[in-house]
């Protein structure tokens, strides 16, 4: 199929952007394209108009803080690859790239972005579980300025972001890894690349224990496992969990692939955690 009919406009900077988006209530905005295009293409989603971001400068800049608030910031035009290719986004945050490894093929990474992954919230897709997970946030401007949006509040349902329509995505913060945290992160698919049947990430930090998952929601989910013994992961997960079933997979195959996949990435944190411990050389 072909889209349905639409608009076109490429902005020069951040304000037109805005301004030009605000005037048309079905608009919709382009970045990377890799999840929009296709819909467009089944015509899922049919706008009057496109605001193409990608001739607006600096928003695909990758920067790492460490004062104040130490973490990784992604614009909305730095593509997957990218950020994988960071060797400051691994430094300061590994479990970005661990999971970006696993976001579709190197073809969809070098088109796709990151931002733009956040903003489709897709329960299925990697990146808005790990900002879930680590307690992110992003940041949209729109005609009343810029705001911050906290991961908890971003995802309000199946395919639904509290984005507003009149904003756009400029960046997203993801929180340094805590000295002596470890992560861990897995996913299980048909083939790699394709969308995860169940994936998991863990984040051990102290005696905090908490594992977010996709593709078993309709949202990105976090579970705290803080204090629970290894044999009653899996199982204390799925209480909080309500595995779906659809073509892909039955609920009940999901929830073991929970139960496998919470044990294996609390493990994985953990040997994280200690290889990151200063070395005793004495």
């Amino acid at each position: 199929m072909k889209p349905a009919p639409f608009d076109y406009r490429r902005p020069g900077t951040l304000a037109e952007a805005v301004a030009t988006l605000a005037g048309e209530s079905n608009a919709k905005v382009l970045a990377g394209g890799q999840s929009l295009v296709p819909l467009l293409s089944m015509r899922l989603a049919a706008p009057s108009l496109l605001v193409d971001i990608n001739g607006i400068s600096g928003l695909d800049r990758i920067e790492v803080s460490h004062d104040g608030a130490p973490g990784v910031r992604i614009g909305a035009l730095a593509r997957h690859a990218a950020v994988l290719a960071s060797s400051d986004v691994r430094r300061v945050q590994p479990l970005v790239p661990m999971a970006l490894a696993h976001v579709a093929h190197a073809t969809i990474r070098n088109r796709g972005t990151t931002v733009g992954s956040l903003v489709h919230a897709d329960a299925a897709a990697e990146m808005p579980m790990i900002l879930t997970l680590l307690g992110g946030h992003l940041e949209v401007e729109g005609p009343a300025g810029r705001r911050t949006i906290h991961a908890d509040d971003l995802y309000v349902g199946p395919l639904e972001s509290s984005v507003e329509h009149d904003e756009i995505a400029v960046a997203a913060f993801f929180p340094a890894l805590a000295p002596g945290a470890g992560v861990g992160f897995e996913e299980i698919a048909r083939r790699h690349g394709d969308y995860a049947l169940v994936g998991a990430a863990a984040l051990v930090d102290g005696e905090s224990v908490k594992v977010g998952y996709l593709s078993v929601s309709d949202v990105p989910t976090v579970v705290d496992l803080s204090g629970v013994a290894d044999a009653d992961l899996g199982a204390t997960a799925l209480e909080k969990l309500e595995p779906m079933g659809d073509i892909h997979a039955t609920a009940e195959y999901r929830a073991q692939l929970v139960r496998v996949l919470t044990e294996r990435v609390v493990r994985s944190a953990r040997v994280s955690r200690q290889a990151r411990q200063p070395k005793d050389v004495r």
